[in-house]
């Protein structure tokens, strides 16, 4: 079957791999979660895996809600000082339902009033907490995945999250990692926690702070996880880079649904071959050089939409091609030329010299990409690991960690 977003073989489906993800109020009928991605998940890009998402549905023979798409982090401080940049990050599609926002935050009474804000002015109707970010200018002043050590704070925080945005029933639910590294584990004491405090789901990127993305994500914590908390769904995190990694983790961990991150970097239809596997179909998208080529110009038409800017639309989808384009032999210098594009009539006049019959490169365009790093220590706070109490100096640092977060 050959499709609007790219090709795809239609079989008979088998019937759903898992029941719909309930997060709260809201039914998810493909239980995928786009995870949150800093200059990444945008309203546009959010537009793009949201159309390949419900024609995955299609495909398995299901209809309705598809995935959960995430929009990028914002802080509490900035959404409370009403930063221009954030209340922009803010805004979704008018058919984006539910509207999913993630929130990062180390201070409750700034959590509070943030989600207070987000819900009485109708912005979200499900809000994310993000205590699993690894970046060294966040958990050096305690903040992201340092967080959770910090047992009390973490726990305010999610109890002021989950307060205030009940006023309006809208669901919370918590994105963390293992821990700090191996020898200082969050995860277990953090999730009793949260679901003590009323979240509606966790999820779990299964490598600590210390690996970053590096290394192999250790999905038997997932199912760890999954043993220990019955109340709520678990999601797993972490090496999903095609539906059958997906399907796979879900036999392995017996969690409730996925979250994707990087896997969708340079491909959108991946949510087409999520919705499809966990409708029990085995529909994939294997597009041509011409089908990958149209959907990059796609996504610079939204990001133009999204910014009222065709040249910082044109600069932002720069980071986005070698994605696009990998395992194709599109040639270095049309790939450098395609790096440099400043406007949709230059990107259409490089996209001409494309060969659109070129297939799809199987093993070559699969597998991990973004950048992998390698493992660290985590930069902390001062004598952070003494103790999982906050002491003065730690406070101080902690209240000024929103302000290291840049871009909202």
């Amino acid at each position: 079957m050959t499709s609007a977003t790219g090709t795809t073989t239609k079989r008979p489906s088998g019937g759903p791999v898992l029941a719909p993800l309930r997060i709260g109020r809201h039914v998810i009928d493909s239980p995928v979660v786009l995870a949150p991605m800093a200059g990444i998940t945008n309203q546009a890009f959010r537009r793009l895996c949201r159309q390949y998402g419900q024609e995955g549905l299609a495909a398995g023979g299901a209809s309705g809600a598809t995935s959960l798409y995430v929009n990028e982090m914002v802080t509490s401080r900035a959404v409370v000082e009403r930063s221009p940049e954030t209340m922009r990050l803010l805004e979704h599609d008018e058919d984006e339902n539910p509207r999913s926002v993630q929130l990062y935050s180390v201070d409750p009474v700034t959590t509070a009033a943030a989600v207070r804000m987000l819900v009485s002015e109708d912005r979200a109707d499900h809000i994310d907490l993000n205590f699993g970010c690894p970046v060294p200018k966040v958990t050096r002043k305690g903040g992201g995945a340092a967080l959770p050590w910090k047992r009390d704070l973490f726990r305010s925080i999610v109890g002021s999250a989950v307060r205030e945005a009940a006023r309006a029933d809208v669901p919370v639910t918590v994105k963390m990692r293992k821990g700090i590294d191996d020898t200082h584990l969050t995860y277990l004491e953090a999730a009793h926690a949260a679901v003590d405090e009323g979240v509606a789901a966790l999820a779990l990127h299964g490598r600590t702070a210390a690996q970053a993305y590096s290394g192999q994500a250790d999905w038997s914590a997932i199912r760890t996880l999954k043993r220990e908390i019955t109340s709520v769904p678990v999601l797993g995190n972490g090496d999903i880079w095609s539906a059958e990694d997906a399907l796979e983790m879900v036999a392995q961990t017996g969690c409730d649904g996925v979250v994707v991150g990087r896997g969708c970097l340079g491909r959108p239809w991946l949510f087409t071959d999520l919705a499809a596997a966990f409708a029990g179909s085995d529909a994939r998208v294997r597009p041509d050089l011409g089908e990958v080529a149209a959907t990059l110009r796609r996504h610079t038409e939204y990001l133009a939409d999204f910014y009222g800017d065709e040249f910082r639309a044109c600069r932002d989808i720069r980071k986005h091609i070698a994605w696009y384009l990998k395992g194709f032999p599109a040639g270095s210098s049309v790939r450098n030329r395609l790096a440099l594009v400043d406007s949709l009539a230059a990107l259409d006049e490089l996209i001409d010299t494309l060969d659109p019959s070129i297939p799809w490169p199987s093993e070559a365009a699969e597998g991990p990409r973004g950048r992998a790093g390698s493992p660290r220590v985590v930069a902390l706070p001062e004598n952070w690991l003494r103790s999982q109490d906050l002491d003065d100096a730690q406070r101080a640092q902690v209240a000024q960690a929103e302000l290291s977060v840049s871009g909202g």
